[in-house]
C-alpha cells in the first residue's frame, strides 16, 4: 500500500515511515513545507535499503495515499485537520497524536482533551473519512533502530472495525510488534494518556519501555 504521514518529518514520522517501508510499502512524506518533505523521504530511502519514498507539503501527499498517518504535536491537530479535511474525505485515517505537554521539573503530562481524546476531535473533524488511532505508545528512537526488533503491542481504537482491523495488519508486519483492538473511540483516551509515561519512565531509566498486554 502507499501510505502518507502528515508532519511526517517527526521522529515518530519518520520511525514508522522507516518500519513500513522497510515492510515493503511505499511511504510519502508531508510536512508543512515541500522541501522539508523531500528532506524526510530522502532520510527513508537513505536509511532502508530499496524503500520507495517520495516527500511534499502535507495536502500533496495524501491524494493517493491508501492510508494517512497523523503523526504531528497535538498543538497542532485542529488546524491541520482544518486545512486537510477535504483532501482526507474518504480516506482511512490513522491518528497516532498524544495530547501532551512538557512541563520543566516534571516531564510529559497528560491533557485534559475536551473531547475526551484526540481520536474524538479527529472523529468530530473529518466525519468524511474512517477515523481510528494507534501507535502513540511506540518510541519513536527505538522506531528509527532498523536492527532492534520492538517488543511492544499496539492499541487500535475507533468505531470503524474494517479500518481497525486493517491498521492491525500493518502494525503485526513490524517485528516484534502485535496489534490488538481496543474499543471504540473514548478508550483511546487512556492509550493517549500513557504516552506521558512511558516517556517519564524512559527518562528516569534511561531505556526505552514499551507495552505489553498479557492474557490475550
Amino acid at each position: 500500500m502507499k501510505l502518507a504521514f502528515v508532519g511526517g518529518t517527526g521522529p515518530e514520522g519518520l520511525g514508522l515511515a522507516m518500519r513500513f517501508a522497510k515492510a515493503g510499502h511505499e511511504v510519502a512524506i508531508g510536512s508543512r513545507s515541500a522541501e522539508r518533505g523531500e528532506e524526510g523521504a530522502e532520510r527513508i530511502r537513505e536509511t532502508v535499503p530499496g524503500a520507495v519514498a517520495s516527500g511534499g507539503d502535507n495536502a500533496s501527499v495524501v491524494g493517493d495515499a491508501d492510508v494517512v498517518f497523523l503523526t504531528f504535536p497535538y498543538s497542532g491537530q485542529q488546524a491541520t485537520l482544518d486545512a486537510l479535511s477535504g483532501a482526507l474525505a474518504g480516506k482511512l485515517v490513522c491518528n497516532v497524536v498524544a495530547p501532551l505537554e512538557f512541563q520543566q521539573g516534571v516531564g510529559a503530562v497528560a491533557l485534559n482533551v475536551a473531547g475526551s481524546s484526540a481520536l474524538q476531535e479527529a472523529i468530530a473533524q473529518l466525519p468524511a473519512s474512517r477515523v481510528v488511532s494507534a501507535f502513540q505508545n511506540m518510541s519513536a528512537e527505538e522506531l528509527q533502530h532498523l536492527d532492534h526488533q520492538i517488543e511492544a503491542d499496539v492499541l487500535v481504537c475507533g468505531r470503524d472495525a474494517e479500518a481497525k482491523q486493517l491498521v492491525i495488519g500493518l502494525a503485526n508486519q513490524i517485528e516484534g510488534v502485535r496489534g490488538i483492538d481496543a474499543g471504540g473511540p473514548s478508550q483511546s483516551r487512556y492509550v493517549e494518556m500513557l504516552t506521558s509515561l512511558l516517556i517519564n519512565l524512559n527518562r528516569k531509566h534511561k531505556t526505552q519501555s514499551s507495552i505489553r498486554i498479557v492474557g490475550l
